[in-house]
């Protein structure tokens, strides 16, 4: 005995299946009235009928995921009705919700770490001050709580640790981490404005994208996003090659003066 979930129909002799509208809210995980408050808002095509009885079928189902993804997103009833209007198969609203997830999908994937008062204070000692931790609360990295600090990256917290053990104060790793955060910053909008205008322009225009863009656009993100990464961390390196050499071959030159200055007050 088939539960009603289950029950296949043949809608047109080629096997799909169709449901009733309870059957459909079933598959779906919703309510009847919330399928049919989605219907009144046009979120969701009109079923076929035969006579009395109205008929959904699986594009009926992908349709009511894809509304349950989206409003996970936290997009609105409002916004989900524009999206879906902008393609009205279920397969370009499913294209769209894959670039907007390849567009805003995280780059870091760093891991939060606490850490109590007591091992910061046993971490930093009096450079632990009302300044340092001011400073690093404004940085946006880290949050206090009454039993500590939550950093958003156990990588850069354990750095900073290992910075100030080696003898640099904190003070100075906190400069030197809010300037780099200046300068990637920028590096990041170059990038942001390299993919804005020169890949996603069409996105802007008051026109629907045509048929597979979406999908298009997606597979090129998601080649570009590593590229970016690539270049700034090869370019990084070769930076810290110059910048070294440059700083070494100073230090060289100091030293041979001071030398023969040396030398010729000896002489």
């Amino acid at each position: 005995m088939l539960s009603a979930v289950d029950r296949v129909r043949a809608a047109t002799g080629d096997g799909k299946r169709e449901y009733r509208v309870e059957e459909l809210a079933e598959a779906a995980g919703i309510t009847t009235r919330t399928l049919r408050f989605y219907r009144e808002r046009k979120l969701l095509q009109p079923p076929r009928k035969e006579g009395r009885i109205a008929w959904y079928g699986e594009a009926h189902l992908a349709r009511l995921r894809v509304i349950a993804e989206l409003l996970e997103r936290g997009h609105t009833l409002g916004g989900i009705a524009e999206l879906i209007g902008a393609g009205e198969s279920g397969r370009d609203v499913a294209e769209l919700i894959g670039l907007e997830a390849a567009i805003i999908a995280p780059w870091s994937d760093e891991t939060p770490v606490h850490v109590d008062w007591a091992e910061l204070r046993a971490t930093f000692g009096d450079q632990l001050t009302e300044e340092t931790t001011a400073e690093s609360i404004a940085q946006g990295y880290v949050t206090p709580d009454e039993d500590g600090i939550t950093h958003v990256s156990r990588r850069l917290m354990d750095a900073t640790t290992a910075l100030v053990a080696e003898g640099v104060p904190l003070a100075v790793v906190l400069e030197a981490s809010r300037r780099t955060q200046e300068h990637v910053d920028a590096i990041a909008e170059i990038f942001t404005a390299l993919v804005r205008d020169r890949i996603l322009g069409a996105l802007a225009a008051d026109a629907p994208l045509p048929p597979g863009e979406a999908a298009r656009l997606t597979e090129q993100i998601l080649r570009v996003r590593p590229l970016a990464r690539t270049v700034t961390d090869a370019q990084f390196a070769l930076a810290m090659d110059r910048r070294v050499h440059a700083e070494y071959d100073e230090l060289l030159r100091q030293r041979l003066e001071q030398r023969e200055e040396g030398d010729a007050a000896e002489g």
